[in-house]
């Protein structure tokens, strides 16, 4: 047997899921230069995990120089054209392409109309359209573009790009966020207390069976991702004020500066990937993905079992190695990601009866948690 071959066999189902992903992102090693688009100007803290798995996989692994990123309200074609000339567009990844989240998809089927004169490849998405008309509009946009690449991340949409991008290179792989796998500071099994999180999303994507009331268990805390509840800018502000009124009160006072602030600056400042944005284009905008993965950690870290109805939610428990329930949203995505690439992982467990939940919980709770 190679040492190849052993190597894989002592993998983990998570890096066996990231070595998966390299293998299907092997059409890119030769990019050199790139605008990567769409930057998550948003507290979806599931969005910046898949953002930095991009970001880190580009310049870690392919040696990349992203000379342009951008959102989709700071995008500026002039910039982007002044920084990258014709050098490929990378479109960020996620949940989002179909109809079911029209600013992002229209921001998307600008960019493949107007740049034909160069690659564009559209990160890992899962597909959804509820209207067939508006599948077939998009098919028409994309299927125009003379080298546009897909990669799908379930096996639901792989087979609607299949059927309907006829001119369009698809490819299955799993979500960039895999590339985060093995990121030093994601173990904190230490810590963890006696609660369980339900980690409940309340949008379009809920699945009205798993409402907030539906699950029935002890020391159950509800809520979404933490930063969820900071979504304007003003906001934001408004609480950076805040936290620094409170640590002030608290030197004065004598008392300990709050935990929470000394774990993100040591997330900020001291971690060994905390630099790598330094020579990316536009760092702020990285950083700020890397501030929000923190509040997705730190929120998750003191509970001894995790319910969710996110996928990012599921994948930042496989990637921190908590025992979790998934949960179905509101169409394939979730059970579909999971049927593709997850079904493995040995400290999950998906379910789609929210009668069953309390069972789960309580088989993951007695094989996992004194491990």
């Amino acid at each position: 047997m190679s040492d190849k071959e052993i190597k894989m066999m002592n993998q983990s189902e998570p890096e066996k899921i990231k070595a998966t992903l390299h293998k299907s992102l092997e059409v890119l090693n030769n990019l050199e230069q790139c605008a990567l688009l769409d930057h998550p100007d948003h507290p979806n803290i599931g969005d910046h995990l898949i953002w930095l798995g991009e970001v880190f996989y580009l310049t870690d692994v392919l040696k990349t120089q992203i000379n342009y990123a951008s959102s989709v309200e700071n995008f500026s074609a002039s910039e982007m054209e002044k920084q990258v000339g014709k050098s490929p567009i990378l479109l960020h990844g996620g949940g989002n392409l179909g109809d079911l989240w029209p600013k992002f998809q229209n921001f998307r089927e600008q960019i493949i109309s107007k740049y034909k004169d160069r690659p564009i490849i559209i990160l890992p998405q899962s597909i959804y359209f509820a209207n067939q008309a508006n599948l077939l509009e998009t098919a028409n946009i994309f299927n125009s573009h003379p080298n546009l690449t897909i990669f799908v991340r379930d096996n639901y949409s792989y087979e609607i790009a299949q059927d309907h991008f006829h001119n369009c290179q698809v490819i299955k792989a799993p979500d960039m966020a895999f590339q985060l796998v093995n990121i030093p500071g994601l173990s904190f099994k230490q810590d963890r207390g006696k609660s369980v999180l339900y980690h409940c999303r309340e949008d379009a994507e809920l699945n009205q069976a798993f409402s907030r009331d539906s699950i029935n268990l002890s020391d159950l805390v509800i809520e979404d991702w933490s930063s969820s509840k900071y979504q304007s800018h003003y906001y934001k502000n408004a609480v950076k004020m805040w936290r620094l009124a409170r640590i002030l009160e608290g030197l004065r006072q004598g008392k300990v500066i709050p935990r929470e602030w000394i774990s993100r600056q040591i997330w900020k400042n001291s971690h060994s990937y905390s630099t790598k944005f330094n020579t990316i284009y536009n760092p702020s905008i990285h950083r700020e993905s890397w501030s929000y993965m923190h509040n997705g950690v730190y929120q998750f870290k003191p509970h001894r079992l995790i319910i969710t109805n996110r996928l990012h939610g599921h994948i930042l428990c496989t990637l921190m190695n908590i025992p979790h329930v998934f949960l179905p949203n509101s169409y394939y995505k979730n059970e579909g990601f999971y049927q593709t690439w997850t079904y493995s992982i040995p400290f999950c467990r998906f379910v789609k009866d929210p009668l069953q939940v309390p069972s789960a919980a309580q088989e993951l709770l007695k094989s996992f948690s004194a491990q």
